[in-house]
């Protein structure tokens, strides 16, 4: 499998992308894909696009695409391709409506960074078998804007139950932390979490970033 991470920060550039580079590239020398990371929004061509099995965007602001390249990337989606959202992702594009489409929302805020309890929605996935019904972990918990639970498939969401819900910026209180879905012929996949460094050093989400490269890449369903 051939894995491209843009880590490119136009807004606020999160600290824990230095540990995510390092931990894309171990997961794949340890499962035999070719991971590749990079700043340069420049380097994502149609030519290097059309090698890729999956494009990882850990991503802020707007970003400084040349002509066609968003359209590219699209293209590069509905034809076949796989594409993996990591936390500020949602925080980018906001001007690219098709990259909100694809990716199935906007960040709209992050009200709780503090331990959370998190429902496992689908227990069976590759992205999620290892976690359980549920589980604990302290996170900046994203809130999401045109996003609509219909147009996905919700594999982690939020118990409300263990957050101080007034601070929320959603009227009926679903609170997704990771979806998927497919996009055209190709495949979308979404996690929240991420934003503490040590995160990327624990074995169980380790496990789940690798799940999630796993589905994207259509290595299993």
């Amino acid at each position: 499998m051939n894995v491209l991470m843009l880590r490119h920060s136009a807004g606020y550039e999160h600290s824990y992308l230095p540990d995510a580079e390092v931990a894309l590239k171990q997961l794949g020398k340890k499962h035999g894909w070719r991971v590749t990371t990079t700043c340069r929004v420049e380097s994502v061509t149609p030519e290097r696009l059309a090698r890729l099995d999956v494009l990882v965007f850990a991503t802020a602001g707007d970003l400084p695409w040349a002509p066609g390249q968003q359209e590219a990337i699209i293209r590069h989606v509905r034809e076949g391709g796989g594409f993996f959202g990591i936390h500020n992702a949602t925080a980018s594009g906001y001007e690219w409506p098709e990259y909100g489409q694809m990716l199935g929302g906007y960040f709209a805020g992050h009200p709780w960074t503090q331990e959370v309890r998190v429902i496992v929605e689908d227990t069976d996935h590759p992205a999620t078998r290892m976690l359980g019904s549920e589980f604990r972990v302290y996170d900046e918990i994203y809130t999401f804007r045109d996003w609509d639970r219909s147009k996905t498939h919700v594999l982690l969401s939020l118990d409300n139950n263990s957050v101080d819900l007034s601070k929320g910026t959603r009227d009926d209180h679903d609170y997704a932390l990771a979806w998927c879905h497919n996009y055209g012929r190709g495949r979308v996949i979404y996690t929240g979490f991420g934003h503490p460094d040590d995160l990327w050093r624990e074995e169980w989400f380790l496990a789940h970033i690798a799940g999630c490269l796993r589905w994207a890449g259509r290595l299993e369903d």
